[in-house]
């Protein structure tokens, strides 16, 4: 209690914790714009809870995962090397969460050109309706973005108390923004494809880090800032026209 009381009147440690918020946030954008195109293909009654599932494991997840640190340290350890570059178990568990997004991605791409193949179909041919089999891909995310999460937090500060309350407070927030987010994409189909696009980038993202080409998180926010604007404005000119072809109709 009293290491704890003494961490609260540090300011250096509110800072930590400020600072490893606004990543774990930006972090956790990925993983949102994930969970609300698999959950927008579930049925309308199954969507809400499949999200709060989803993102209430993946809390429990980082949170166990905060409690083996020594370990989680320790998968940055090489454990061989291919083309000059030595792997460890984190290299390899961003490369397969990279390669399943960019499969998952290619898929359901795929699937907004030609709704009509549903032999190909991931979604259809399937169990990926249920919402079971959408919790489980959820998990299987999560667990990616959640070692990357917490090697993150490590790097940033020593104080396990910190990295906890950071935690919890940005995955609240995912919960919180995980609902309007989703309704947002249902509701501007060309959100979707645009989202898509999103998933297939931070899918080669986590590949070329686990082969060990560091890609700064800053190009790929920006990036993905960049291309929102200008679906922005381009929802803003669709609105006017519209208006204004409802307008001449009136008159």
């Amino acid at each position: 209690m009293q290491d704890l009381a003494l961490l609260v009147q540090n300011p250096a440690a509110w800072v930590a914790l400020i600072t490893l918020i606004v990543m774990e946030v930006v972090l956790g954008i990925d993983n949102l714009v994930f969970i609300s195109i698999l959950t927008n293909k579930l049925p309308a009654v199954q969507r809400v809870p499949a999200r709060r599932i989803g993102i209430g494991l993946a809390l429990i997840m980082r949170l166990v995962l905060l409690g083996t640190v020594a370990w989680i340290v320790q998968l940055t350890t090489p454990v061989f090397e291919l083309f000059s570059h030595g792997f460890s178990w984190k290299d390899l568990i961003l490369v397969a969460g990279g390669l399943f997004l960019v499969w998952k991605a290619t898929k359901e791409i795929h699937h907004n050109v030609d709704p009509i193949d549903q032999e190909e179909d991931f979604i259809a041919s399937s169990a990926t309706g249920t919402l079971a089999a959408a919790i489980g891909q959820i998990l299987l995310l999560d667990l990616v973005f959640s070692v990357d999460s917490i090697i993150t937090a490590v790097g940033m500060t020593d104080h396990l108390p910190v990295m906890i309350v950071a935690v919890i407070v940005a995955v609240s927030i995912m919960l919180i923004a995980s609902t309007p987010l989703a309704n947002f994409i249902e509701k501007n189909p060309t959100i979707v494809m645009l989202a898509l696009g999103f998933l297939l980038m931070i899918g080669m993202t986590l590949i070329a880090d686990g082969m060990g080409f560091h890609v700064p998180k800053g190009y790929v926010y920006a990036a993905m800032a960049f291309s929102a604007l200008v679906e922005g404005l381009n929802m803003l000119a669709r609105r006017k026209r519209r208006a204004e072809t409802g307008q001449k109709t009136l008159h």
